[in-house]
């Protein structure tokens, strides 16, 4: 059975939600942030050196990383649900949007996170940041015009992986400019599978 080594309030709630919509049964050990620092007790790097979460472990295989646990999860329990068929023609961006949501859309939102931080210090890197962001923002806004989903009117692993950029930036009061977004993440929340990885996971502020 798969294993969610599950963070409080972190990116691991998607893999929950995930497992929810795939209706796979999973184990959850739960870890508490330090109240103080907000990082990640030390006892996950005994499950992956990094410390980090999302992991996942399935029978001998340890996972990490979102996108590649989302990835492996489809792949290996989604009985080709929640994704494009390798070779069509919509696959190739659902991959895309695996990759974006941690290799570029998160960047700014991070940056944003930790600058705020410095005071006046970080002052000089707001309006790059704050560019940045909108840059971003105003791509998955316009990806999103007309259709519910990323990949259209069905929703996929792409969505469940990207949903974090829009809580983040929700969290940043950032989406009312971003209508298409807005409605986008709303949808998500209102998903039965999504409430239910809630009640299992515990407390999430980002979900608000």
């Amino acid at each position: 059975m798969i294993v969610v080594h599950h963070l409080n309030e972190s990116r691991s709630q998607r893999i929950l939600w995930l497992l929810e919509e795939l209706g796979v049964d999973y184990e959850i050990k739960a870890y508490e942030r330090d109240a103080k620092t907000r990082l990640a007790p030390d006892d996950l790097r005994a499950v992956h050196l990094l410390g980090k979460s999302p992991v996942i472990t399935d029978g001998q295989a340890t996972v990490h990383e979102s996108g590649a646990i989302i990835d492996y999860i489809i792949r290996q329990h989604g009985a080709g649900k929640l994704q494009p068929a390798v070779g069509d023609a919509d696959y190739e961006a659902y991959l895309q949007w695996l990759h974006y949501a941690e290799g570029s859309a998160m960047l700014p939102l991070m940056l944003q996170m930790y600058v705020m931080r410095l005071g006046e210090a970080g002052a000089p890197l707001h309006p790059r940041i704050e560019s940045e962001v909108d840059n971003h923002l105003s791509y998955l806004d316009q990806a999103l015009a007309g259709r519910d989903y990323l990949m259209g009117q069905a929703l996929t692993g792409a969505d469940i992986q990207m949903s974090f950029v829009g809580e983040v930036a929700r969290a940043f009061g950032k989406l009312p400019n971003y209508p298409n977004a807005e409605a986008w993440l709303n949808r998500l929340h209102d998903r039965p599978a999504y409430k239910a990885a809630i009640a299992r996971g515990g407390p999430y502020a980002l979900g608000r």
